[in-house]
């Protein structure tokens, strides 16, 4: 970087706007667990009980006009916390993501779910981000993983798509984000997400260019089989047939 930027060196990178870095024999091991604690007191949350899961399965939240109201202000103050800390914790986008919907109106459901998320992190602390050392050319291709969540949401009818990227076998890109049309079925919204997932992969590969670091220039989408053999053999050949989908190949 200093080839293309004036940079001063100020020594090995210790703290940085809440983020910590150990530099050990294996690696750079990046968290925020200074943060963590000081949210957790903050919301008094320090002594809570913890739970090893950061959402409950099959979790469906609606407006819940029914249910009694909460503290607008400080359900606000929590997700805007836990926002910052999915910089670090790919594991509690998801249900951070679900629960920023519900910021201008919360009610006690919400903030269930919110408490749940701190007392997960209470429990889950000492999970660091290890960036290994070295250059394993096994691992120097670009992992992506995609999945959703079809039609969760019971308002709009729209799914959640999220997909995870790494490099040398560390996670560098991760989202969470509702899809912007309704699907009508998971097969086309597995199809809509691995798009989105595609289109993040170009844009890594653009920064790993730029940036001179060496990988494969084969992505290793991960999805899941059933879903490979949908698209394969029954998505896109219809939408082909329909002219609603065009392939070009490149030789």
């Amino acid at each position: 970087m200093k080839s293309e930027f004036d940079m001063t060196d100020l020594g090995i990178l210790h703290y940085f706007l809440g983020f910590q870095f150990m530099h050990t024999q294996k690696g750079i091991f990046l968290h925020q667990r200074k943060y963590t604690g000081e949210v957790l007191k903050c919301f008094n949350m320090e002594n809570c009980n913890t739970t090893s899961v950061p959402v409950m399965p099959n979790l469906k939240l609606t407006k819940e006009l029914d249910e009694k109201s909460v503290d607008a202000t400080l359900f606000k103050q929590i997700i805007g916390s836990l926002r910052f800390l999915c910089n670090s914790r790919s594991d509690i986008s998801y249900g951070v993501r679900l629960l920023s919907r519900f910021m201008d109106n919360p009610r006690v459901p919400h903030m269930t779910v919110a408490k749940h998320i701190l007392r997960y992190l209470k429990g889950t602390s000492d999970f660091d981000l290890l960036f290994p050392i070295g250059n394993d050319q096994n691992k120097s291709c670009i992992e992506a993983y995609s999945d959703l969540d079809w039609c969760v949401d019971k308002v709009e009818r729209k799914s959640i798509s999220g997909y995870l990227f790494k490099y040398l076998d560390a996670p560098i890109s991760w989202c969470s984000k509702k899809q912007s049309v309704v699907a009508l079925s998971s097969c086309e919204a597995e199809y809509i997400g691995s798009i989105e997932a595609t289109c993040q992969s170009l844009w890594l590969e653009a920064l790993l260019e730029e940036m001179k670091l060496q990988y494969e220039r084969l992505v290793q989408m991960i999805l899941e089989r059933r879903v490979i053999m949908e698209l394969s053999l029954h998505f896109t050949p219809t939408k082909v047939f329909k002219g609603q989908t065009r392939i070009e190949m490149k030789l």
